[in-house]
C-alpha cells in the first residue's frame, strides 16, 4: 500500500512510500496481541513483594496456655498465623513474573498492531527530521502541525537521534523510540503512530524474517 509522506509542518510532500502489505495489511491476531502485551507488562513487574511467614516473626515461642481443658483450640506459639501479629500463611514471595514467548508470535503481534493502526487511520509517515539542539518547544510545534498536541503519540526513528529524544522527554503524551526499541504495547498504547521515513526499512527488515 502507498502512503503519502508529510513534512514536519504537516503538509503533504511529493513523496510516497510503499508499506509492505505483509506487515501493515496483515490480518490482526487478537490472541497474539494479548500474549505479547501480557509478556511486556509482566516483565515490568519487580516481583519484590514479601510478607513474613511464621518462621520469620520475632515473637515468643513460649506455650501460651495448657494443651487441654481450655475449651478452645490448642496453641503452641504466639507466631501462630491465627493470632494477631502472627506469621502470614502462603503470603507473597519474591519471584519473576516473566515468561517465554517465541519470536514468531512476537512478530505476529507487532504486525497485528501495525495493521490495526492502519485500519484506524492512525498511522502517519513523516520525513526524517532533527533539531540542532534539544528543544521541547520545537517538538511541540511539530505535534501541533501534525494535529497531535492533544493525543498520545509514538514517534519511531530509524536511528537514534539524541536531540529529538531529549526534546520529547518532558512530554507525557508523546514518546520517541527507535525501531529496535519498538514493542506491541508501545504501538497500541499510543493513539497515533508516527513513522519517520528512515524507520520503515528497519521495521520491515525486522518483521519480514
Amino acid at each position: 500500500m502507498q502512503v503519502e509522506v508529510l513534512n514536519i509542518s504537516g503538509k503533504k510532500t511529493a513523496k510516497k512510500v510503499e508499506l509492505a502489505d505483509v506487515i501493515f495489511g496483515a490480518e490482526p491476531s487478537d490472541h497474539s496481541i494479548y500474549l505479547d502485551v501480557k509478556h511486556y507488562l509482566a516483565a515490568q513487574r519487580q516481583g519484590t513483594h514479601k510478607s513474613k511467614e511464621r518462621a520469620e516473626i520475632s515473637r515468643t515461642t513460649k506455650k501460651l496456655k495448657k494443651q487441654k481443658g481450655t475449651g478452645t483450640a490448642r496453641a503452641g506459639s504466639a507466631k501462630n498465623p491465627l493470632f494477631k501479629g502472627g506469621g502470614t500463611v502462603f503470603g507473597p514471595r519474591p519471584r519473576s513474573y516473566s515468561f517465554k514467548l517465541n519470536k514468531n508470535l512476537k512478530r505476529l503481534a507487532r504486525k497485528s498492531a501495525f495493521s490495526l493502526k492502519v485500519k484506524e487511520s492512525n498511522l502517519i509517515v513523516v520525513e526524517d527530521f532533527t533539531f540542532e539542539t534539544p528543544s521541547t518547544k520545537n517538538f511541540i510545534n511539530v505535534l501541533k502541525s501534525l494535529g497531535l498536541e492533544n493525543k498520545k503519540s509514538l514517534f519511531v526513528l530509524g536511528d537514534s537521534n539524541k536531540n529529538v529524544y531529549l526534546s520529547s522527554r518532558n512530554l507525557k503524551a508523546s514518546s520517541v523510540v527507535t525501531t529496535s526499541e519498538l514493542s506491541t504495547y508501545a504501538v497500541l498504547n499510543a493513539k497515533s503512530l508516527v513513522l519517520l521515513e528512515g524507520a520503515i526499512d528497519g521495521i520491515e527488515a525486522n518483521l519480514s524474517k
